[in-house]
């Protein structure tokens, strides 16, 4: 049954944090180390040339998802309406965006990035018992996006299996992935940008650029890397866990308007705003 995320889920509680973009790149990489998404993805994906338009895009709808309330399932509906044109022929083998697997690729590694950037970015890494928790609201969005049931794992410890069977049998060292990471390392400029400006943006972006392909490379899972030739280092691991500290521990300190992105901020402010007047209401004379 399709709805939307309520307030007070875990989901709801971090899902909009603006450290959220940091496991994005993960996730988005695994997604096209599937054949088919690399492939639809590598053909009709604009990230080679407006990566940041393609990100702030992402990043909006998956919001949406989580604090748009019925705007999440209209979302939903909008994305499939979206991708059900899409495909590309490779070898003779037409992929296919919508096909059920691949699709629900796409949303299964949600609780895999979740899970990283809890233990790398938090202070309140995910228990087994949250992990599961967690997991069922993770269920419930990829049933809003139409995900089929049948592609849907029943438990966290069956997601578990599926992961790592992924990770196993069906993840390759696709074209679209190396391109993607290369996209995180050098950030291409806005189309829109004039080209005087084009080597501004380039030294403006380095430390973004060299941050993101970093914390992308280091939350992948090992396989992962081995399956795309990365190389990580125990030096390389050390850095990205005092990163990760130092995140933790300075983002809690940040106003709620800092510490969220805008959508996640306006929706949480909205929520306690509808709860005052519903307590309001509660106490007036009858």
């Amino acid at each position: 049954m399709r709805r939307p995320i309520e307030p007070g889920t875990r989901l709801w509680d971090e899902t909009g944090l603006v450290t959220f973009p940091l496991t994005t790149g993960a996730a988005f990489a695994l997604q096209v180390m599937h054949p088919t998404v690399g492939a639809v993805v590598g053909e009709h994906s604009v990230f080679r040339t407006d990566a940041i338009g393609r990100a702030l895009r992402s990043v909006a709808s998956v919001l949406t998802w989580v604090y748009g309330g019925q705007e999440a399932l209209t979302e939903g509906d909008r994305l499939r309406s979206m991708h059900a044109p899409l495909k590309s022929t490779v070898d003779g083998v037409t992929h296919r965006a919508l096909a059920s697997g691949p699709w629900a690729w796409i949303i299964l590694t949600a609780p895999y990035a979740y899970e990283t950037g809890a233990r790398y970015f938090s202070r309140h890494p995910l228990s087994p018992e949250d992990a599961e928790a967690f997991y069922a609201e993770i269920v419930q969005v990829a049933r809003n996006l139409h995900v089929a049931e049948k592609e849907i794992p029943p438990t966290y410890d069956a997601y578990r299996k599926y992961f790592a069977d992924m990770l196993d049998h069906t993840l390759v060292a696709h074209p679209t992935a190396y391109e993607f990471l290369a996209g995180t390392r050098q950030v291409p400029p806005p189309p829109a940008l004039p080209r005087l400006f084009r080597p501004l943006w380039k030294l403006a972006m380095d430390v973004p650029g060299r941050v993101q392909h970093f914390v992308t490379v280091g939350t992948l899972p090992p396989k992962a890397r081995a399956t795309l030739g990365l190389v990580w280092t125990d030096r390389d691991e050390r850095a990205l866990r005092l990163l990760g500290f130092a995140v933790a521990r300075l983002l809690p300190m940040l106003p709620e308007r800092l510490r969220y992105l805008p959508i996640a901020y306006e929706a949480r402010r909205v929520d306690r705003a509808q709860r005052a007047l519903r307590k309001v209401l509660a106490r007036r004379p009858v």
